[in-house]
Formats: structure tokens, sequence, C-alpha cells
């Protein structure tokens, strides 16, 4: 079965942030505020139409180690990855 980005959270401190209906101008920096908010032990469920390598390399650079980058699913319009911030 498929994932639906549009399906609200299934788990506790699993947060779902679906950048497709964010603006291109605005979505770095509201995922880098999502990612801010996050506190220790949480996760952003992210979904996107394409894979975003640059995002990733910023996210690296930015967060060092305190964000662990795990993929979901990497269907073709669809990739979802978890974003979990280390305790």
């Amino acid at each position: 079965m498929a994932h639906d980005c549009s399906i609200p959270v299934l788990a506790d401190g699993v947060y779902e942030f679906d950048a497709r209906g964010v603006a291109k101008r605005f979505r770095h920096a509201a995922i880098f505020g999502a990612l801010s908010a996050l506190r220790p032990g949480e996760t952003m469920r992210f979904c996107n139409d394409h894979n975003p390598l640059p995002l990733l390399a910023q996210i690296a650079q930015h967060f060092g180690t305190g964000i662990k980058v795990a993929y979901v699913s990497q269907e073709p319009g669809e990739i979802i990855i978890d974003f979990h911030v280390a305790t």
C-alpha cells in the first residue's frame, strides 16, 4: 500500500510535512522552521515531488549529526523522508 501524505500522523512524535503544498520560494524556510521546532526524539515525515538533494546538503550543513535522514519511499512524484532529531 502506498503512503498517502494527506493522512494525519499515525504515530506519536511523527509529524507530517507535505512540501508539495508550499510555494517553492518559501519551501526551504518552512522546512528549516519545522525542523527547528522539533524536540529530541521527534520525527518530521517529509513528502516532496522530487528528491531534494540540495536541501539534504543544506540540512546536513546546518544541523550536522543532530538530524538523522531516512528514506521511507522513493516513488516517482512522491519522495518520503523521515527527519529524526537525535536524542
